[in-house]
């Protein structure tokens, strides 16, 4: 049947699965958001306006990361889509799901330097995984199953699609996927053909498992890395079961959190620069290392040629070009790692460690911190949160200090309970993400971890909270400064605090009232177990404004290029 671009789009929207699209209208997307009309007032899509493009794309990529499936996003063309590029990139360097679709001036206008142009196509280049500029609208259809096949399969990512304004409104024969399955839809079966064999993720040599499982065998002191491809290919029963089975240490990167049950005695904590004692010292001792979705990036393996120096080191990825390019490996697998993990447990005997487990865990895995405080520790505000929120809570969060005590805080149990930016370091996500994670999870609660800079930076997204009823509780360490930076400036930096004091507005608690929403500014735990508890029960989004010191580490910090057992500040 004849359908317009437009419809098209919905129709293969509808085919893939979505029920939520993150967006905000303009001139050249106008024809698909007078479709969306319709298909919303049907009941079969549903369109959160957020209150800029970035949070709308932020909360694609948290709806992506809890959930594991495709996160969408609209916008339109010129500011509109170029407002999407910091969430396309953290989403490209957290390897998160989405598919980013705008529309852009029409095709006879093209390179005319028209009103709200921009080559977006160009632009994201780098940070996609593909993306398509449709020039004619029989391509769409199959375009948006490509776009939806490749973010989805292999080492997931974000595509966009830009549709001139033109081909929104023109018409073409429409099939559907049921049909055209069975081969009647032109180059559609070559197309899920390619998705199907160019980007799914590829058959583990047999070989290389049966040598690694040689290699843990004759393993006297192994430790393993869980990095974020085991939270992407959700491995986190198969990677607890070896972890258990052959009774290794076993760290966290930032973006591994949830691959690894939090609370397993074989837990070491966060390995890297705010590393724990226990990780760090048990990568530099260990003689077999297995780096299972780790990257070894710069935070981790700060220092490459001496990492992991005492060990043969293996790493498990399902992208090639990982391999070797941060550190030399000695053995190496490609594959999805619930895949590698699965045919390891096929293979894999039970081993005892118990000398080797004593050594490590001599060593802290956590930070302690004063509790007798006469001022708000960043520990007393995490120790109430644990307390009194549920232990499944889903945790966005934004970048800094507030984000290391965080992952070293917390026990993150299962895939897409944190949501953090690690790879791009983007200051406000958090919010936009904790969005995208309460409308996916409407009966989970949702906490968003911030710090003053960072709040700036997303806070006009309360308006969606607000809007759209969302409990999500947003807890700010508010130390007035822009703490991170300010550690660096104090420990490497003679003290020159240069640009990072925020002596100034907002009032966070009158911040959130204006915004329709409950707030609270607490000093100590008494105030803040109150706030807590008023907002888990006050069925609306509330902000707490937590007054820490300015002063206050995260411990503890090896420097950048150090060797990771090179302690600036210790536990």
């Amino acid at each position: 049947m004849q359908l317009t671009g437009a419809k098209i789009l919905m129709e293969c929207l509808v085919e893939q699965g979505v029920d939520t699209i993150f967006g905000y209208p303009g001139g050249t997307i106008l024809n698909v958001y007078d479709e969306l009309y319709n298909y919303e007032n049907n009941g079969m899509m549903k369109h959160i306006l957020t209150a800029h493009e970035q949070g709308a794309c932020h909360a694609a990529d948290g709806y992506a990361r809890s959930t594991g499936k495709v996160g969408v996003c609209f916008a339109t063309s010129g500011p509109g889509c170029t407002n999407l590029v910091t969430g396309i990139a953290t989403a490209y360097m957290d390897s998160a799901p989405i598919v980013c679709i705008t529309c852009n001036v029409g095709t006879a206008l093209l390179g005319k330097d028209s009103f709200q142009e921009v080559d977006i196509t160009g632009v994201t280049m780098p940070i996609t995984k593909c993306n398509y500029l449709v020039r004619d609208v029989k391509d769409l259809a199959d375009t948006v199953r490509e776009a939806f096949a490749i973010a989805r399969s292999g080492r997931p990512g974000p595509v966009l699609i830009d549709i001139p304004k033109n081909v929104t409104a023109e018409k073409a024969e429409y099939e559907s996927l049921a049909r055209s399955v069975h081969g009647t839809a032109g180059r559609l079966g070559a197309l899920m053909s390619r998705a199907s064999e160019d980007f799914k993720a590829p058959e583990p040599d047999h070989n290389d498992i049966e040598k690694l499982v040689e290699m843990i065998a004759e393993s006297k002191k192994p430790m393993i890395i869980c990095g974020g491809g085991v939270v992407r290919s959700r491995a986190h029963q198969e990677l607890n079961e070896l972890v258990n089975r052959i009774d290794a240490p076993a760290a966290v990167t930032l973006m591994g959190a949830g691959g690894l049950q939090g609370r397993d005695r074989h837990v070491t904590g966060m390995i890297g620069m705010h590393g724990s004692q226990a990780s760090n010292m048990a990568v530099d001792a260990c003689d077999l290392l297995i780096a299972i979705g780790c990257r070894f990036s710069d935070r981790v393996a700060l220092k490459p040629s001496t990492f992991a120096r005492n060990a043969k080191i293996v790493q498990i990825d399902i992208d090639r070009s990982e391999i070797n390019k941060n550190v030399q490996t000695d053995h190496h697998i490609i594959g999805d790692a619930k895949r590698v993990l699965e045919l390891l447990l096929e293979r894999v005997r039970p081993a005892k460690h118990e000398d080797w487990m004593k050594y490590v865990f001599s060593f802290k895995t956590e930070t302690e911190y004063d509790e007798a405080s006469d001022h708000l520790t960043p520990q007393q505000v995490l120790t109430a949160i644990a307390k009194i929120l549920p232990q499944d809570t889903i945790v966005a969060t934004d970048v800094g200090q507030h984000q290391m005590w965080a992952i070293q805080h917390f026990h993150f149990d299962y895939p897409g309970q944190l949501l953090t930016s690690g790879g791009f370091g983007t200051m406000g996500f958090g919010l936009g993400a904790a969005i995208g994670a309460q409308i996916s999870h409407p009966d989970k609660c949702v906490l968003h971890v911030t710090g003053d800079g960072c709040f700036r930076m997303n806070c006009h997204e309360l308006a969606t909270e607000q809007y759209y009823n969302l409990p999500i509780i947003n807890v700010v360490f508010n130390n007035g400064v822009l703490g991170m930076v300010r550690q660096w400036q104090t420990l490497i930096y003679d003290k020159h605090y240069a640009a990072t004091n925020l002596d100034r507005s907002p009032d966070f608690v009158k911040l959130a009232e204006a915004y329709g929403l409950s707030g609270a500014r607490v000093t100590n735990v008494e105030e803040l177990e109150k706030a807590l508890k008023e907002a888990l029960s006050c069925g609306h989004g509330y902000v707490i404004d937590c007054v820490i010191d300015m002063d206050e580490k995260v411990r503890p910090m090896v420097g950048g290029g150090s060797h990771i057992t090179d302690f600036m500040l210790n536990s």
